[in-house]
């Protein structure tokens, strides 16, 4: 009988609802094409981003139920306003009162997204392949930056 307590335990930990991740993505001031994807694992926000677009975006966070009861990420907004600037992500200042507290008081630089991630206690991690969207247009010169010159 000793082996009913063992299954009885497995049983509960195969049943148990399986580990969420926060997850994000980024997309362009429109909301029409893809720039990144990430997600969390451990305390770590691993992120990819395509390498050919500098301006605007919109980053899109996505908390599970469970993890929004649990309050795991407290006054994680669904929606913040941000650059995308050489593999760099930064949100606007005053994008969201989350982003606002994070910035040096009476700055008008934006908080990067890796200082933002740390009210969290999360790290960045972000892998920019070489993969590239033709046509992508940035939203800095409004020229296709695929253009040769």
């Amino acid at each position: 009988m000793l082996r009913l307590p063992a299954l009885l335990t497995l049983l509960t930990l195969l049943t148990a609802a399986p580990a969420q991740a926060l997850k994000v993505m980024v997309v362009d001031a429109e909301l029409q094409s893809t720039l990144g994807y990430g997600e969390t694992s451990g305390g770590r926000l691993n992120l990819q981003l395509v390498g050919n677009y500098n301006g605007p975006v919109v980053l899109l966070f996505a908390q599970t139920d469970a993890e929004k009861k649990a309050g795991l990420f407290p006054g994680l907004q669904a929606r913040y306003d941000g650059t995308l600037r050489g593999g760099v992500l930064s949100l606007n200042e005053g994008s969201a009162n989350r982003a606002s507290a994070l910035s040096f008081p009476g700055s008008a630089n934006p908080v990067t997204l890796d200082k933002f991630l740390k009210g969290f206690k999360l790290t960045l991690g972000v892998n920019t392949p070489a993969v590239t969207l033709p046509g992508l247009k940035t939203q800095e010169n409004g020229n296709n930056s695929n253009q040769k010159k």
